[in-house]
């Protein structure tokens, strides 16, 4: 109904866990997006849900893929990549741990913890996803043009794609250095009037421009140059990871163009970071849907105005979040990128 895919189609990519709440509410509002037929949408699991499998199959207004993660803990529930009875347990030290003759007792990370597969997963899990995006899939083998990465907990604006086309042009421009694009910020207050047709051009952080990412496999390949380092960051977020791959391995450090006025909104107050007692979706979508609501009156501006921010101090990348000292996380993490990638 929707086809071919070409260099001109958006290619977005969601990854699901199991909240199908919070994704019922991102489908809705793609639904609601103009331009919304000229996409692709490909949805990445690392669990097979039958109710949440049937909710994507009834999508009927874009192009859908469906791939699902194949070393899930769903999959592998006693051993690796999930937790077997002969792995370290989490808090054990060192020292017992080699008494325990547990399997990865060598391999603690930077503070002293074993892994715990729950947070593991995440980033083998996008790592894997977009490999097979840019690499693997037949359908993207020869894409060029934009992936935009979002989750299962992400809300859109009706002119997402109308504003990421704006920004893609401003790219072939004064923006020719960004290499991210990004429709998400995490800021508490903003001002639609002045904020939705400003853009800002800056370095790329990975706490605050992790939402709505939108790159092109040129980025890809630059950030696939660097796989040893994304992989053997003592880190679980796949975010941190790549901050620390945009400062200590790239000659130039990721930049990226952020809308002020955001297009994508994170609705997901509970998951794996999240443990907040009322875990209602309702309270955080009538925020949402009050803001988008307020703002609607300046969304799809005709063109948008770039500023340009420096960074106040250099940036340095902390000390890792850990979870990922492992060597087996190691080796999964770098073997997705074989078959086309050497190493």
């Amino acid at each position: 109904m929707f086809g071919p895919v070409t260099n001109s189609t958006l290619v977005i990519a969601i990854q699901v866990h199991h909240r199908l709440n919070y994704l019922r509410h991102l489908i809705i509002s793609l639904s609601e997006a103009r331009s919304i037929d000229r996409t692709l949408l490909i949805f990445s699991h690392d669990v097979w849900n039958e109710d949440i499998n049937k909710l994507i199959r009834s999508i009927d207004f874009a192009m859908v893929l469906q791939i699902h993660y194949p070393y899930s803990l769903q999959t592998h529930p006693y051993t690796f990549p999930g937790e077997s009875s002969r792995d370290c347990p989490r808090n054990i030290k060192p020292d017992d741990a080699a008494k325990l003759n547990c399997i990865n007792k060598d391999w603690p990370d930077l503070y002293g913890h074993y892994r715990e597969a729950k947070f593991t997963q995440t980033k083998h899990h996008w790592w894997w996803k977009s490999n097979q995006i840019f690499g693997n899939l037949k359908i993207t083998a020869d894409f060029t043009g934009t992936v935009l990465f979002l989750e299962e907990d992400h809300f859109v604006t009706e002119d997402f794609i109308h504003v990421l086309k704006l920004m893609e042009k401003e790219q072939e421009g004064v923006a020719k250095e960004a290499n991210i694009l990004c429709l998400g910020t995490y800021l508490k207050k903003f001002n639609y009037k002045i904020n939705s047709k400003q853009a800002e051009l800056t370095q790329w952080m990975s706490s605050k421009h992790n939402m709505g990412m939108a790159l092109t496999r040129k980025t890809w390949n630059k950030i696939l140059q660097c796989t040893n380092h994304f992989c053997r960051y003592d880190d679980y977020n796949w975010d941190w990871s790549l901050l620390h791959v945009s400062l200590n391995c790239l000659r130039d450090k990721l930049q990226t163009l952020m809308v002020r006025g955001p297009r994508v909104f994170h609705i997901g107050e509970c998951g794996v970071h999240h443990k907040k007692k009322d875990c209602a979706t309702s309270l955080v979508m009538n925020k949402v849907k009050y803001i988008i609501d307020s703002a609607k009156q300046y969304l799809f501006p005709d063109r948008l105005t770039i500023v340009e921010s420096a960074v106040k101090k250099k940036v340095k990348l902390k000390k890792g979040n850990g979870g990922w000292g492992d060597k087996r996380d190691h080796s999964l993490c770098l073997n997705m990128t074989l078959g086309y990638q050497d190493l």
